[in-house]
C-alpha cells in the first residue's frame, strides 16, 4: 500500500532532484511521500533524509485507518488490502475531487486519488490481471458540493464486499503455509531466473523465513524463502504469486443440455422427456439427475407441447433449453356397417342407418360422416354410395358400398293340382311353402283364397 502510495505521489521514487535538492511539489508536498502541511514532524528532515521521509508516510497513512468517520469494510481488518480504500482517500484528502462516483451519472471516478492508487496496486503488485474487489457504491453514500472546498460526508459507515477481497502478503513469518495463485518461478537466487523451477497453481508452499527484496525500482514485490510441503523444491517466489487463500477460479460456464431437440411422437404412445436428455458441466460433471422439467405432455391428446429443462451448478450458473413435442396421429378413422346390401323394390331406405364411424384419437365420428351417390328404391338396379369421414389430424377414411334394388317375386312351391278322396280330409296349404331370395320363408304369409268340398264330387280349379 506505502509502495503505490509512494509511485502516486512521486511516481520516479525519487527524494532529490537532478542537483540534488529536495524535491518540493508547487503545494509543498515533500520529498518522496510528498508530506505536506504535516505538523508535529520536522520539516528539514523531510526534506532532507528520505528513510524519515517514508517513515512520516507510514505514519500518516496509518494514522487514517482508526478514523471513525471513514467507511469500512464489514468483518474485515487492516491486513485486508481493500479495507484501505478510504484511508487512501484520506491521504490525498476527503475532497469532492476524489468522491468514488460522479454525483451526476453514478459512474465511477477512475481519477479519483484512491482510486489511481489501487489501480497501481492492481498493475504492480499482482500479476495476470488480479482484480481487487469493488465497493457497491451509490452516489447516496456520498454527500458534497463539488463546487465546496468541504470534505465529503460518508452517509454509508460500513460495506460487504461479494468478490473476494485480498490479504497483505507481508505478514507472512516462517511456517505459514501459502498457496500459488498462477504458474511461479521457485528462484535458486533472488537477483537471477537462472535455474529456477516453475510451479503450478495452487502449489502448496511453506515460508522458511522473513522477506527479502531485489534492488529494482521497478519491483512492487518483495521475496520469501519457501519451500514445497515435500521439501522436494526450495528456493525464492516473489510475493505477487502467493496467497493465504486457495486460489478460487470463479466458474462463469453454464451447464451443457444436450438431447433436448424437438421431437413428434404417436398418438397414445409412452413418453418420458427425460430419456436420452442429459446435463453436463465442465466442473461438476453429470448433471443429468439435478435436471428439473417443467411442462407435461399427454399423449392421448394431439397437439403441441412446450418442455423446460432447467440445471444449474454449484457456482450457481443455470443453463435452460426449451424442445417442442409434437403428439400426432396419422391412423384412419374406421367406418363400420356400411357393407353392400340388396333391399327391396320400392322400400325405403336410408343410408346412415346402422353405419358409425369411430377413431383411436377422436373418438366416435358417426356425425361427420359424408355419403355421395343416391339410391332410388322404384329403380331396380345397383347403386353405388362412397362414405367418408376425415378426424381432426386430417387423417381421412373411405369405404364405398353397392346397394342393390332387387325386383325378384317369391316361389310358392308345393301347389300342385291333385285329387283327393270323397268325403277325404284335404288342407289346402299342406305341402305348400312360399320363399323369397331376400326374405326366406314366406310360408306362413301365404294366403288362399277358394274353398275344397271332399262331401261333394267336383274338379276345384
Amino acid at each position: 500500500m506505502v509502495k503505490a502510495v509512494a509511485t502516486q505521489e512521486n511516481g520516479d521514487w525519487r527524494q532529490f532532484n537532478d542537483d540534488g535538492k529536495p524535491i518540493i511539489s508547487n503545494d509543498g508536498g515533500i520529498g518522496l511521500m510528498q508530506l505536506t502541511n504535516k505538523s508535529g514532524y520536522d520539516q528539514k528532515k523531510l526534506e532532507n533524509d528520505i528513510v524519515y521521509n517514508i517513515g512520516a508516510g507510514v505514519e500518516v497513512l496509518s494514522g487514517m485507518y482508526p478514523r471513525r468517520d471513514l467507511p469500512k469494510i464489514k468483518g474485515a481488518g487492516r491486513r485486508i488490502i481493500e479495507n484501505w480504500y478510504f484511508p487512501v482517500m484520506a491521504y490525498n484528502g476527503t475532497k469532492p475531487v476524489n468522491s468514488p462516483l460522479y454525483q451526476e451519472n453514478g459512474k465511477i471516478n477512475a481519477n479519483a486519488y484512491q482510486e489511481e492508487v489501487f489501480a497501481e496496486i492492481e498493475n504492480q503488485s499482482y500479476l495476470n490481471d488480479t482484480k481487487l474487489a469493488k465497493y457497491p457504491f451509490k452516489t447516496t453514500d456520498f454527500q458534497y458540493d463539488r463546487d465546496s472546498t468541504e470534505n465529503i460526508v460518508f452517509k454509508n459507515p460500513e460495506y460487504t464486499l461479494t468478490d473476494q477481497t485480498h490479504d497483505s502478503v507481508y505478514w507472512f513469518k516462517a511456517g505459514d503455509k501459502v498457496v500459488t495463485t498462477s504458474s511461479a518461478n521457485i528462484r535458486k537466487e533472488i537477483s537471477t531466473t537462472a535455474g529456477a523451477v516453475t510451479v503450478t497453481p495452487n502449489t502448496r508452499l511453506i515460508i522458511t523465513g522473513n522477506f527479502d527484496y531485489h534492488e529494482s525500482k521497478g519491483n512492487k514485490f518483495v521475496f520469501y524463502p519457501v519451500q514445497t510441503e515435500d521439501k522436494s523444491i526450495k528456493g525464492y517466489v516473489s510475493s505477487a504469486y502467493i496467497s493465504n487463500r486457495l486460489l478460487i477460479v470463479k466458474d462463469t460456464n453454464k451447464p451443457v443440455i444436450s438431447g433436448a431437440a424437438g421431437k413428434s411422437i404417436p398418438f397414445n404412445s409412452t413418453f418420458n422427456p427425460k430419456t436420452g436428455v442429459k446435463a453436463k458441466d465442465d466442473k461438476d460433471g453429470d448433471l443429468t439427475s439435478a435436471m428439473r422439467v417443467e411442462g407435461k405432455v399427454d399423449t392421448k391428446k394431439v397437439g403441441t407441447y412446450n418442455l423446460t429443462y432447467t440445471v444449474a451448478d454449484k457456482a450457481g450458473n443455470v443453463a435452460k433449453a426449451t424442445r417442442k413435442i409434437t403428439v400426432y396421429d396419422q391412423v384412419k378413422p374406421m367406418i363400420t356397417g356400411a357393407g353392400n346390401k340388396t333391399i327391396k323394390l320400392n322400400s325405403s331406405f336410408n343410408p346412415k342407418t346402422n353405419v358409425s364411424a369411430k377413431d383411436n384419437a377422436d373418438g366416435n365420428l358417426t356425425s361427420k360422416i359424408k355419403v355421395t351417390g343416391t339410391v332410388n328404391t322404384k329403380k331396380k338396379g345397383t347403386y353405388t354410395l362412397k362414405y367418408t369421414v376425415t378426424d381432426s389430424s386430417k387423417n381421412a377414411a373411405t369405404v364405398t358400398r353397392k346397394i342393390t334394388i332387387d325386383g325378384t317375386k317369391p316361389v310358392i312351391s308345393g301347389a300342385n293340382s291333385k285329387t283327393v278322396g270323397y268325403y277325404s280330409t284335404f288342407n289346402p296349404k299342406s305341402g305348400v311353402s312360399a320363399k323369397d331370395n331376400l326374405d326366406g320363408t314366406l310360408t306362413s304369409k301365404i294366403k288362399i283364397t277358394g274353398t275344397v268340398n271332399t262331401k261333394k264330387k267336383a274338379r276345384i280349379l
